[in-house]
C-alpha cells in the first residue's frame, strides 16, 4: 500500500479512509494490532467487514483512499 500511494503522489500520512476485508472476523484483533503499527497516530476512518472468497485466497484485503497534493 505504501508503494502504491507513493507512486500516486501520496502516503500513509495522507490516508483518509480504509476499508478492511477479513476472510475471518476472528482475525480482527491481530489485524488491528498490525494496522496500528502503520497508523500509530490519528489513523484514518476505517470500516472492517468479514466475508468469504477474498482474491487469491487472501486472509485480509485493504482498500485505502488518500489525498494527493
Amino acid at each position: 500500500m505504501k508503494t502504491v500511494l507513493a507512486s500516486a503522489g501520496s502516503s500513509l500520512d495522507r490516508a483518509v479512509k480504509c476499508t478492511v476485508f477479513l476472510a475471518d472476523i476472528r482475525d480482527y484483533a491481530a489485524m488491528n494490532a498490525v494496522y496500528a503499527t502503520f497508523f500509530p497516530k490519528d489513523p484514518p476512518a476505517r470500516s472492517t467487514v468479514a466475508g468469504s472468497g477474498l482474491a487469491l485466497g487472501a486472509r485480509v484485503e485493504i482498500e485505502c483512499m488518500a489525498v494527493v497534493a
